[in-house]
């Protein structure tokens, strides 16, 4: 396959590969356009491209006197890690990893809100709102819905404090409600100004999303989640096929 590759594609895909196997680490060099001429036979506007693929694709930055060097990877973390973490005994975040409820209140159900729990357009419904951050910047803004009933059961939903098992573990714990499926659904979509801001992005310019909806043993629906996830964080998958 990487016979078919553009030459300068190529030689980035090679780089991609050390990296993603820990030959090369965060801070390590890539190499130079010289040494990348030298080494590969291609022309200086060849080589020059290679760096400029790995830096547009997240992999590489340029730093002035250094040079270009490999990338921290900024990684994300989604509502079902949480629930994975706190069920296996952690406290739902990574290490690093910092939140800050913005809002959390009673309020009148979304449209789109309404219809996923099967209420009538205005019904109330728990609203929490969260900024993620870790010491890379904000990991995502994520905001939820819950049954309004939930309040009278677990009225700590309301505040704005932190919750010392996260919303998952407060349900489950007073209601008796335990999350036992869940569907993510990922989309581009543009970010609202009141997101953009604490987001550092432009109003309206297209954002990573990912909307979680969680179901109880009984197949009901106890949460509803829409993240907006922070610039240059990326979503990964790995499967065992055999």
């Amino acid at each position: 396959m990487q016979q078919a590759l553009a030459p300068y594609q190529r030689i980035a895909a090679q780089i991609r590969q050390q990296i993603e196997r820990g030959e090369l680490m965060p801070g390590d060099r890539i190499p130079s356009v010289r040494e990348i001429e030298r080494t590969e036979g291609v022309s200086t506007a060849t080589a020059t491209r290679v760096a400029a693929v790995l830096r547009a694709d997240g992999f590489a930055e340029s730093i002035p006197g250094v040079g270009t060097i490999v990338s921290a990877r900024r990684t994300q973390t989604t509502g079902p890690d949480r629930l994975t973490m706190l069920r296996a005994g952690g406290t739902g975040f990574r290490d690093g990893e910092s939140t800050e409820v913005l809002f959390s209140d009673l309020v009148p159900a979304p449209e789109s809100v309404a219809a996923a729990f099967g209420l009538s357009q205005g019904e109330d419904v728990v609203q929490r709102q969260r900024v993620y951050k870790d010491s890379q910047g904000v990991v995502s803004l994520s905001t939820s819905w819950l049954p309004g009933v939930f309040a009278e059961s677990a009225p700590e939903l309301l505040s704005t404090d932190p919750l010392p098992k996260m919303t998952f573990g407060l349900v489950e714990e007073r209601t008796g409600r335990r999350v036992i499926r869940r569907r993510d659904v990922v989309a581009i979509r543009p970010v609202p100004e009141d997101a953009a801001g604490v987001l550092g992005v432009a109003p309206e310019s297209p954002g990573l999303t990912m909307t979680n909806s969680y179901w109880d043993q009984n197949g009901e629906l106890t949460e509803y989640a829409v993240d907006f996830l922070g610039p240059g964080r990326e979503l990964s998958a790995e499967y065992q096929l055999d």
